[in-house]
């Protein structure tokens, strides 16, 4: 495949390294500063004061929150009322949640305070939003922080901003859990509600659903919009069943990439439920820890997320481990519901050329058709997972300001970024691996 042009479909630094025209050059005066209520940005201090009057096309509006919308810590939260909610996606899980929160990945320590946005219908759950109050833009696999340097560079503060997020985690999927639109609208123009009353800059929703998106533009929100890559299953028998559905170039490579780790002597295993001892995952965090060292940081996720995970959802791990003769030297770690397979960590202790794109991708693929799951997600960016079978999915993210001219400035942006990120999906599928009908 030719190199294509350098626009970057996962919103990563490539867009986002564009300056916001049309912001202010001068600095702003005092009076335009948000409301410096900072000090909510520590611990649980967020305030709600209820449903509020809300302007809407120049008309003042009575909410239409009928129920009451409150502020909750999860553990305060009836986990099986959540979970009706959330759905399958084992990212949205109470217990998935709560694992980052009282392990430490996702906490006031390292800037990512959380606080729930519950709406009840007498003693029942009807609505929730998992948000978190920001000190950084990190974990996140949305890059705003060309914006943030933009307020910073004339006098004003982005963060702490509010985000509705799985942290860490770049998987699209609901993230305003409500049955009814209405619902979701109300949640939507509760949270943002939260902001103006605690004078938070900006409110941020990664990866929604098409569902949120509906009731985030109904409630005043804008749209970016990126790009990952998935794999499809369609109705494949074998491994190569699916690379004879490829075209001959890209079944060729394919095929001597994995040929490079069978010369090497190394075989797979699937891990899961019971079969997850502590030897292996311990296994996987060296892998995975050795991962982010090499980059110059330190992981996201500590040792205790991942035996709190096997303890409480052993049955949506699936861990690829890659064994050379009998000892192990590299693993992914990919979460899993009825319908489709996550792809999510991975890391190694021994290079071997191939083995990166076999462990991660090929493994997985494999392991869809074996389990008859439809979908395999391979995580965020990358156009060299094309060559692999996996094609280019339409992501977005909604995004608030609460000052109404770095609203349009921020609008403008995007309004020029959208045609580039698609025109970049069209020309990824003028380039698809798969044989022509």
């Amino acid at each position: 495949m030719k190199r294509l042009r350098a626009v970057r479909a996962d919103n990563g630094s490539a867009a986002s390294s564009c300056r916001c025209r049309g912001i202010p050059k001068a600095p702003l005066p005092v009076s335009c500063l948000p409301c410096p209520s900072f000090q909510v940005f520590t611990g649980r201090a967020l305030r709600y004061t209820g449903p509020k009057l809300h302007q809407q096309n120049d008309r003042t509006v009575k909410s239409a929150l009928s129920p009451s919308l409150s502020l909750s810590p999860l553990q305060d939260i009836n986990a099986e009322q959540w979970d009706r909610l959330a759905g399958e996606q084992p990212f949205l899980r109470h217990r998935f949640l709560l694992a980052l929160d009282e392990t430490g990945c996702a906490s006031s320590r390292t800037g990512w305070t959380p606080h729930f946005l519950l709406l009840h219908e007498g003693s029942e759950l009807s609505g929730a939003m998992p948000l978190y109050l920001k000190a950084h833009s990190r974990g996140e696999y949305v890059f705003d922080h060309a914006w943030a340097e933009a307020f910073e560079r004339h006098g004003l503060r982005y963060y702490p901003k509010l985000l509705c997020a799985i942290p860490f985690t770049p998987v699209p999927g609901p993230r305003i859990l409500a049955r009814a639109h209405e619902a979701r609208v109300a949640l939507a123009r509760g949270a943002i509600e939260l902001c103006r009353v605690n004078g938070i800059s900006s409110l941020h929703v990664l990866f929604p659903s098409g569902e949120d998106c509906k009731a985030l533009a109904e409630a005043g929100f804008m749209f970016r919009h990126g790009m990952q890559f998935h794999w499809f299953n369609q109705g494949y028998a074998s491994m190569e069943d699916f690379l004879m559905s490829l075209n001959q170039k890209n079944r060729k490579k394919i095929r001597q990439d994995r040929k490079k780790s069978d010369d090497a002597g190394v075989r797979f295993r699937f891990l899961s439920g019971d079969g997850i001892d502590d030897d292996s995952l311990r296994f996987f965090y060296r892998c995975y820890h050795q991962t982010y060292l090499e980059h110059g940081h330190l992981p996201y996720l500590n040792s205790d997320f991942f035996f709190r995970l096997r303890s409480e959802m052993a049955d949506s791990i699936v861990i690829v481990m890659a064994l050379q003769g009998d000892e192990p030297i590299a693993a992914a770690l990919n979460l899993r519901d009825d319908r489709t397979l996550y792809g999510r960590y991975w890391g190694s202790v021994r290079y071997v050329p191939g083995l990166h794109f076999e462990t991660c991708y090929m493994q997985g693929i494999a392991y869809c058709i074996q389990e008859g799951l439809s979908v395999f997600q391979g995580g965020a960016q990358g156009e060299h997972k094309l060559a692999r079978g996996l094609l280019p999915v339409e992501t977005c993210s909604a995004h608030w300001i609460a000052d109404r001219r770095y609203a349009d400035a921020i609008q403008d942006y995007l309004d020029r970024e959208t045609p580039a990120v698609r025109a970049y999906a069209d020309e990824l599928r003028d380039h698809s691996p798969y044989r022509k009908a």
